[in-house]
């Protein structure tokens, strides 16, 4: 019997003095201990935790090369190579993961919504439920600060920019027509229904450079990765009808979305200040079908239809009877994109766009024909080499293709036009150096045939972090733009007209409540300028305009200090001058108010089933130019109010009825004047002021929506 003790002391003796001890202690950045760390040898059950002084120990008996393991929740992994026979103890840093919830966000300029967005501003059902929006997102956007209310356009105006300076993406892809039909001094709508959307962000200035030919801002939209059950929807309005379905399968989906409009039965109701012969009548779609891949990858197909038309008179100063405005348009926009995964953390995503316009306009017995064909072939990959550090590199190729004749019964035309293709590359590197420091550096260069120039574009964001609830941001650009279709379609010797931004930005948000403040600086250079009354076939022109836009943006946004209740309040102030087009020299351009102000508010009742919205905007008054006196520029318009008030009621799980009015007071909002181009027997120009086509608007619509779950309804898209 002893000798098998003592054997066995022998064999215990051999294996304890085998085994290596690992130790060591673990700390971060900052030199504090990190309790609850698990550390092991990779494939092995050796290991141990931390205590509470960052310490670690644990025996093994593996011999050579090995990989020591030490994860914790909220922080980088660390996989180290060690030497067993070698091991020494070890003082180790880990370091804090960026991919958490409160890691800091680049937000300079760009405001985000959407299920995935840590920092969302304006949410995809804010787009419809904003009392005056009437489901259009660009009136919803109007109600943001670093925006313009010219309500003669109804088209995006952002920090001192035309709306020719925002560019519009659907899934990365660019849509060169984002309105629809409209005549002179009419509010156009956007084209998109907010339906088929379930992500929006909105750059005010400051943005990636994977985009580009957008002197002021983009607006991309992104289309539902995928839908969560079938449903059909079914609207009855007091402008039109509406349909929509979703169908889904095993790995793919469709949706689709059909809206006839016509405003005849509406204005027959409600008197207007515009003599329609034929009152505007559309019949537009959309669908979007997605097919999910075996490989994590994700294939769309967009396609967008609109067909509209009209017959007004229009009023016209220089003229002694009323212009009678004719048109048909016809618009299709179709795209398909493909975003995936293949190697080592490697992202793609590639697509292709096609957008066709083209528009017959009768003016009196004169007739203007156009037509656009635009594409955009895009492919971009990014390659994720850890958690802080990001590389994203593309290629862009547009192509336009735009045609005009102008022909009168006397038998004089003119026919004009051009033929445009960009090719870009962009590079741009996200470096996460901790959880509250981010930085990001892009490079972009184009070149257009057009103008047979290339540009070269840097870009550079930083934010800071300084507590749980709030963060700093900075960010720099140089955009360029080749100048729009009104002038290239006469003279093609332009250089690429440019913009230079500084944003510096601070964001407060904690428990539904967001505080965004915001200042920047514009300079313009290389303006179009041209002589003569309107740019013209035999117009001058030149890139010798410049010009700056600076400013300040707030918003407030609440959704938790009162039950049900959630709100926004948005502030712009805005000094800009440009000396561009026809002008004779620096002044504030008439689009731009110096003021800005909106509050967006909206209330559920629970006992009525209801939802109450209100939504007062103000600006002051906007400049113009009187030739009946020696200064230019020098006059304003009186200020803008409008306040709209909207009620959902929910008769059923599924049925809705929605009721809004715009400017329920009746403001007489003017935006301009325009003047005779010769002086009258009196010597003075005369004028006509730009106003609203109606005091108020009336909406009134029912809304059902089918579904399996008989509980899904539209109140998110009202």
């Amino acid at each position: 019997m002893k000798p098998i003790i003592t054997f066995l002391l022998l064999i215990m003796t051999a294996i304890l003095q085998a085994q290596t001890k690992i130790e060591g202690t673990l700390t971060n950045s900052k030199g504090k201990y990190l309790a609850g760390a698990n550390v092991y040898l990779d494939g092995t059950y050796d290991g141990a935790s931390t205590d509470a002084q960052g310490f670690f120990s644990f025996e093994t008996l593996e011999k050579g090369n090995q990989i020591l393991v030490i994860t914790l929740l909220f922080h980088e992994d660390i996989r180290q190579d060690i030497v067993i026979e070698d091991y020494k103890l070890q003082a180790l840093v880990m370091k804090e993961s960026v991919n958490t919830l409160d890691a800091v966000v680049i937000s300079a300029g760009t405001f985000q919504a959407g299920d995935n967005s840590k920092v969302t501003a304006l949410k995809p059902l804010d787009i419809v439920t904003t009392a005056g929006s009437a489901g259009d997102i660009v009136a919803a956007l109007q109600t943001l600060p670093g925006t313009q209310t010219v309500g003669e356009s109804g088209r995006l105006f952002v920090r001192g920019g035309e709306s020719d300076e925002t560019q519009t993406f659907v899934d990365g892809l660019r849509v060169a027509q984002p309105y629809g039909a409209s005549a002179n001094n009419l509010p156009a709508r956007g084209r998109f229904s907010p339906f088929l959307f379930s992500g929006m962000t909105f750059s005010t200035g400051g943005y990636s450079a994977e985009y580009g030919e957008a002197l002021s801002s983009v607006l991309l939209l992104n289309t539902i990765e995928e839908p969560a059950q079938e449903q059909t929807d079914i609207s009855l309005m007091t402008v039109g009808l509406g349909l929509g379905n979703t169908q889904k399968w095993e790995k793919s989906s469709l949706s689709f979305n059909l809206s006839y409009i016509n405003l005849q039965p509406y204005q027959w109701l409600v008197p207007q200040k515009v003599s329609w012969n034929k009152p505007y009548q559309s019949l537009s779609g959309e669908t979007v079908y997605r097919y999910k891949l075996n490989n994590n990858g994700m294939l769309k197909v967009y396609a967008a239809f609109d067909h509209a038309n009209f017959d007004l008179n229009q009023e016209d100063v220089n003229e002694s009877k009323p212009v009678r405005v004719d048109m048909k348009n016809d618009n299709f926009y179709f795209n398909t994109s493909y975003r995936g995964m293949f190697g080592t953390q490697w992202t793609i995503q590639s697509g292709i766009a096609y957008g066709y316009s083209h528009n017959n306009i009768g003016l009196n017995q004169n007739i203007v024909t156009n037509g656009e064909h635009s594409s955009h072939l895009k492919l971009k990959l990014r390659k994720s080499f850890s958690e802080r550090v990001k590389l994203t590199f593309g290629v862009d190729y547009f192509i336009t293709d735009f045609t005009e004749k102008y022909k009168e019964p006397a038998g004089f035309q003119f026919n004009s036009g051009y033929n445009n293709s960009i090719g870009a590359v962009y590079a741009e590197t996200d470096i996460f150096l901790s959880r509250q420091l981010a930085f990001k550096a892009g490079l972009r260069s184009s070149y257009a045939s057009v103008l047979q120039q290339g540009t070269v574009e840097p870009r550079a964001a930083l934010a800071y972090k300084v507590s749980g609830k709030s963060q700093f941001s900075l960010a720099y650009g140089d955009f360029y733009q080749t100048p729009k279709q009104d002038y290239l379609k006469y003279y093609k010797n332009f250089e690429h007209e440019k913009t230079a931004h500084y944003i510096f930005n601070y964001l407060y948000n904690i428990d539904g409540k967001m505080l965004r403040a915001e200042a920047y600086y514009k300079k313009y250079d290389n303006l179009v300028k041209y002589n003569g009354i309107t740019a013209a076939y035999d117009s001058q022109y030149s890139n010798s305009g410049r010009g700056y836009a600076q400013g300040i943006d707030l918003l407030w946004r609440d959704n938790n200090t009162i039950k049900n209740l959630e709100y926004w309040v948005s502030y712009s102030y805005i000094d800009s001058k440009r000396d561009y087009r026809n002008y004779e020299h620096s002044v504030t351009p008439s689009y731009i108010a110096r003021h800005n102000f909106s509050i967006v508010t909206k209330y559920w009742i629970n006992s009525l089933r209801s939802q109450v919205g209100i939504t007062h905007s103000f600006n002051s008054g906007r400049p113009y130019d009187n030739p009946n006196e020696t200064a230019f520029m020098n006059r304003q318009t009186k200020c803008y109010n409008n306040l709209s008030m909207s009620w959902a009621w929910l008769m059923s799980p599924q049925k809705i009825v929605y009721i809004s009015v715009s400017n329920v007071t009746g403001s007489s909002n003017v935006f301009g004047y325009t003047y005779a181009n010769n002086p009258g027997a009196d010597g003075q120009y005369a004028r006509q002021a730009i106003t609203q086509q109606a005091s108020r608007f009336f909406f009134v619509g029912f809304f059902w929506t089918i579904s399996d779950d008989k509980a899904k309804n539209q109140l998110d898209n009202l």
